[in-house]
């Protein structure tokens, strides 16, 4: 049976992707922060079923020691091996950076970028010894151009693509796959449970909030399946050849198609104008 060790399963796309591997015959390590929350899950999967198997295990992307405690969990249950990682854990906060918490802009840092940093390093002995593993990592159309209020949610997806595309070179000679999965808009808990930073009187809450009346808009309308992203995931982890990246949703192809070819000022304007922002200058 294959394994792959996911994070983040407790909610969203990080949830999805269990059931929809357990189904295709996968051993899944589904792994969170706080186990408490598993139950969404189990119940997921009992509604489903599948020929694969779920094991949960604790794991904080954040933590050092909670990254070596789970992979030699993990590893001590599969025989010293495991085919993938998918790096999902993510979060998120709005508002713009002069009043973003200095505490906050690390805590996503910590869990986009350096967390996978951190888990990879740990899985690489074992992935280089078998010569053959895949590391998945969901980024977001966040990586291929700003958003208002969203600066360090994008600057850590951004981060995160530079990483995995310098790291495919070295890790290519040991039949080592790096992969991006790239969603657009679905409708998962990460945006629901992010924190909106508007400081009464502040100069930019009223700017703040009329981006997140767009935003708002534009996820209620176009906000689509997190099954969607789970099965690009699967075909990323079966298919003998994956691509490097996968786009998935129509905003995030579009974003993908643009980048470099139409000028960062058009794009502003454009994008201001659609969530219903009016023109200062």
């Amino acid at each position: 049976m294959r394994t792959v060790l996911i994070t983040g399963t407790s909610t969203g796309i990080g949830r999805v992707t269990a059931k929809v591997l357990a189904s295709k015959g996968w051993h899944v390590f589904a792994t969170m922060r706080n186990l408490e929350k598993k139950g969404p899950l189990e119940t997921m999967l009992g509604e489903n079923g599948g020929p694969g198997r779920v094991t949960f295990v604790a794991l904080d992307v954040t933590d050092p020691v909670s990254i070596e405690a789970a992979v030699v969990d993990i590893l001590s249950q599969t025989g010293g091996t495991l085919d993938a990682v998918v790096h999902n854990a993510g979060v998120a906060i709005a508002g713009a950076h002069e009043d973003l918490p200095d505490a906050e802009i690390r805590r996503v840092m910590e869990t986009n970028f350096f967390g996978v940093l951190g888990l990879t390093r740990a899985l690489l002995p074992t992935f280089r010894e078998q010569k053959h593993g895949r590391i998945v990592c969901i980024s977001s159309q966040s990586a291929f151009a700003g958003q208002p209020t969203n600066s360090i949610y994008c600057a850590s997806k951004w981060a995160l693509e530079g990483w995995a595309e310098s790291i495919a070179y070295e890790l290519d000679p040991f039949g080592i796959d790096v992969i991006l999965v790239e969603p657009g808009p679905y409708k998962t808990e990460i945006w629901q449970g992010t924190e909106r930073v508007t400081p009464p009187g502040g100069p930019y809450t009223n700017w703040v909030r009329l981006v997140m009346r767009g935003a708002d808009a534009h996820a209620e309308k176009h906000a689509r399946d997190p099954q969607e992203v789970a099965l690009v995931v699967a075909k990323a982890l079966e298919t003998p050849h994956p691509r490097f990246r996968y786009p998935v949703g129509f905003f995030a192809k579009l974003d993908f198609f643009l980048r470099g070819k139409v000028p960062s000022r058009m794009i502003r304007r454009g994008t201001t104008r659609y969530l219903g922002i009016p023109r200062t200058r």
